[in-house]
């Protein structure tokens, strides 16, 4: 008999996120992948490779899609429900630490908090603009120093003297980073400086204002870095909390929306592994219609247009795809 499983998808600009979650809340999958640009491409070989491996053994019997990419999910997929980032990383947070007041997540191209109160978001705030707020940062200061980006959490807890590095910007960042290897820092304190750096950008900047509360949660992918754990707790003089599952909580999230959806809709619209084999294609066109110049996008299934979405009015997205003028 083939186990009954969710299937939770977060499609970000950096990674594409998939998790197969059974009933009782466990995973017995999780991926977490590149997106490279090109998240159609990374999605379905997903799908091949959870067919090759578990479509024996499972009934997918309930979908969700997160991220910046969870209507093109949504298209390819068939999702039952549908969620935007913020819901779906508070109810993953809520589900395996029920007391959670306060969450950071740090992705590679954005970072969020999320405040909750008795397992409700009361608030929230995003970054998307500065680069030194972001695994990015830490990804090209690696680079810069020749550091695996893995090893960086380790070399940072190796520290003995503490350097301060203007964290305001990237730009400053690395060339106060370069003036401070010239005075002669060690490798040791100038990285966990770094680190140091990045989350004071993120206090600064993302939790302006916020009332951070104990307890915290880190995730995203940057939680895998041990310093820059180190380092919240120093600034917020609290314990973190790093998930097991730290790096894909937003398709979890995802996931545990799709299983609370199933109970009320009993039957899931996911269109089956085998869309894996189909062709789709994105086509987008700026719309003239009106001042607001909307980006349009189509997506066509072997050919056929299947959706559209994207403009304000309304123009495109509701016309019947069996159309002529459509």
């Amino acid at each position: 008999m083939k186990e009954k499983v969710f299937l939770g998808i977060d499609v970000g600009s950096v990674s594409t996120n998939i998790v197969l979650m059974n009933e009782e809340q466990a995973l017995i999958e999780k991926m977490y992948l590149r997106t490279m640009g090109n998240p159609i491409k990374v999605l379905k070989d997903a799908l091949h490779t959870l067919r090759d491996y578990h479509g024996d053994e499972i009934e997918i019997i309930g979908v969700g899609t997160t991220g910046s990419g969870r209507d093109l999910a949504n298209f390819i997929v068939g999702a039952d429900i549908v969620k935007n980032e913020i819901t779906s990383h508070a109810i993953a947070s809520s589900t395996y630490v029920p007391d959670v007041k306060t969450i950071i997540e740090i992705g590679g191209q954005d970072s969020k908090i999320i405040l909750l109160r008795n397992q409700i978001v009361c608030d929230f705030a995003m970054n998307t603009v500065c680069a030194a707020g972001t695994g990015s940062f830490l990804d090209r200061q690696a680079a810069r120093l020749g550091v695996p980006i893995e090893s960086f959490g380790d070399i940072a807890l190796k520290s003995k003297t503490p350097v301060r590095i203007a964290g305001r910007c990237a730009v400053f960042a690395e060339s106060d980073m370069i003036h401070k290897q010239q005075l002669g820092y060690s490798q040791e304190d100038i990285i966990n400086g770094l680190c140091e750096a990045l989350v004071r950008n993120y206090l600064n900047n993302v939790g302006k204002g916020k009332d951070i509360q104990a307890p915290v949660v880190f995730q995203g992918g940057v939680a895998a870095n041990k310093g820059i754990k180190r380092a919240f707790e120093k600034a917020l003089k609290c314990e973190v909390y790093v998930p097991i599952h730290y790096n894909v909580m937003g398709a979890l999230g995802a996931a545990l929306l799709a299983q609370k959806e199933l109970k009320k809709t009993k039957k899931t619209k996911f269109y089956g592994l085998n869309t894996a084999d189909v062709d789709f294609q994105v086509k987008g066109f700026e719309c003239s219609h009106c001042p607001n110049a909307c980006e349009v996008v189509g997506i066509y299934k072997d050919g056929q247009l299947a959706a559209r979405w994207g403009d304000k009015c309304g123009r495109w997205s509701n016309i019947d795809l069996d159309s002529p003028v459509a």
